[in-house]
């Protein structure tokens, strides 16, 4: 099932993304905050009670049409079943999700899965993918991390917009 998260979910989210390397673990008090303050731009899903997916988002203020996907998590015991995709659509199918025409990450070159993910988005949702450097190596993270690549998709249109399902 998914839903909306609940501060309740902060543990449960907290283990899931440290379950998902290469993902940089927030702070419990970051997670506690995107299942409380962020609920309307974060989504669970849910197996048997038990967090098995999660994606953390948000509407930058300064460019409302957008929505930055900032975490996709999905356990092991939940993969090869389009869980993420799916919970993406429904997400921005959520009527606090009106007036979005684009969906942007940013991703580091050697991501496979998430490059394929967003490719996969992109693909069905029949809208082009550009990358470009967003934070680079040197510039922003003074070597200590590799360069963060904005994978920016859109315009998107309704095709794309799905209601929540069960898993």
């Amino acid at each position: 099932m998914f839903r909306k998260p609940v501060g309740t979910d902060g543990p449960a989210i907290t283990a899931l993304i440290a379950a998902c390397p290469p993902l940089d673990p927030n702070s419990a008090y970051c997670n506690l905050l995107q299942c409380t303050d962020f609920a309307d731009s974060c989504i669970v899903a849910t197996r048997d009670g038990a967090v098995v997916g999660w994606v953390s988002g948000y509407r930058p203020p300064v460019a409302r049409e957008n929505f930055f996907v900032w975490q996709v998590a999905v356990s092991s015991a939940a993969r090869g079943q389009r869980l993420a995709s799916r919970m993406i659509d429904a997400l921005l199918g959520r009527p606090e999700q009106d007036g979005v025409t684009h969906l942007t990450t940013t991703i580091t070159d050697d991501n496979d899965a998430s490059w394929a993910l967003f490719q996969g988005l992109a693909r069905n949702w029949g809208a082009p993918l550009e990358k470009t450097a967003r934070f680079e190596r040197e510039a922003h993270f003074a070597g200590a991390h590799a360069t963060e690549w904005q994978a920016r998709i859109g315009p998107l249109t309704p095709k794309g917009r799905h209601q929540q399902e069960d898993i």
